[in-house]
């Protein structure tokens, strides 16, 4: 005997004809995005959109503008909506002398870029390859030495294998001891980190004061201390310093030019000052 509920329709639809749906609707939406796509690929093709327009800024000093769009116009390839942004950066970081490129679309067929040049603070000495240069941020890059050879940059050489960090290390040690250095009537030629952390520093007249190892900033106090105390010692041998010895815990060692010792009386003197607090 049929019941009243028998009788009723079932209100739930079968798993097979509820997955029919389900894949029904998720074909339509593809197809619909395919149909999009394929007119958005139509759209972004036409003529209008061509990149047109290419504009270079930023203050360059090292490059010539024109000489720039030049060589990379026809390496930037696209239309508004399909260029490929990173390459076009990496294509203009690629041009010697470039630190930076900042790549960007202008609606509707231009692209506008803003260059930021590398400027030297130093050289980067290598050992076992070419010199290279190192920037105001401390960062080393590849450039023609020919085009800063009429600028008096300070030299750095770093250890065997040098890190890009102690690039950086180096050039922040340089800026602090230059300052501290001006009473000594020279500017620094070279600064020189040894793999065993030691640090030599050669002045434009060819004094080299040995700094030693420890941190940055004992360091500079120790040559601080020198400079202060030195005027003490020219009073008694006004010579031009030839080479100093910082290394010591209380004083220092130094050796004057024009003086004379026991082993060479027509050269040169060694005299040990003590540092004062």
């Amino acid at each position: 005997m049929l019941t009243a509920q028998a009788l009723q329709p079932s209100s739930e639809m079968p798993q097979d004809i509820r997955w029919m749906n389900a894949a029904t609707a998720a074909l339509a939406v593809v197809a619909v995005l395919l149909v999009l796509a394929a007119g958005f690929t139509v759209f972004s093709r036409q003529p209008y959109f061509v990149i047109h327009k290419l504009s270079i800024d930023g203050e360059m000093q090292r490059n010539n503008l024109a000489t720039v769009r030049a060589n990379v116009v026809p390496r930037v390839e696209g239309s508004f909506f399909m260029v490929d942004l990173a390459r076009a950066k990496a294509v203009f970081e690629a041009v010697p002398w470039v630190r930076q490129a900042l790549v960007r679309r202008v609606w509707p067929n231009e692209l506008r870029v803003t260059l930021e040049e590398h400027k030297p603070a130093a050289y980067w000495r290598h050992e076992d390859r070419d010199d290279q240069l190192v920037n105001q941020q401390g960062e080393v890059f590849d450039a023609n030495l020919g085009d800063v050879e009429d600028e008096p940059l300070p030299t750095l050489q770093g250890p065997v294998n040098a890190s890009a960090g102690q690039a950086r290390l180096m050039l922040t040690m340089l800026r602090k001891l230059q300052p501290v250095l001006v009473p000594l009537d020279s500017s620094i030629e070279s600064l020189k980190l040894t793999d065993r952390g030691s640090w030599t520093v050669k002045l434009d007249n060819d004094a080299v004061i040995e700094l030693g190892r420890g941190e940055t900033d004992e360091l500079v106090a120790r040559a601080e201390r020198f400079v202060r105390t030195l005027p003490q010692l020219r009073q008694q041998y006004p010579e031009p310093l030839a080479y100093a010895d910082l290394r010591y815990p209380h004083g220092y060692a130094v050796r004057l030019k024009g003086l004379s010792t026991v082993q060479n009386i027509s050269k040169e003197r060694v005299a040990t000052a003590r540092q004062t607090p």
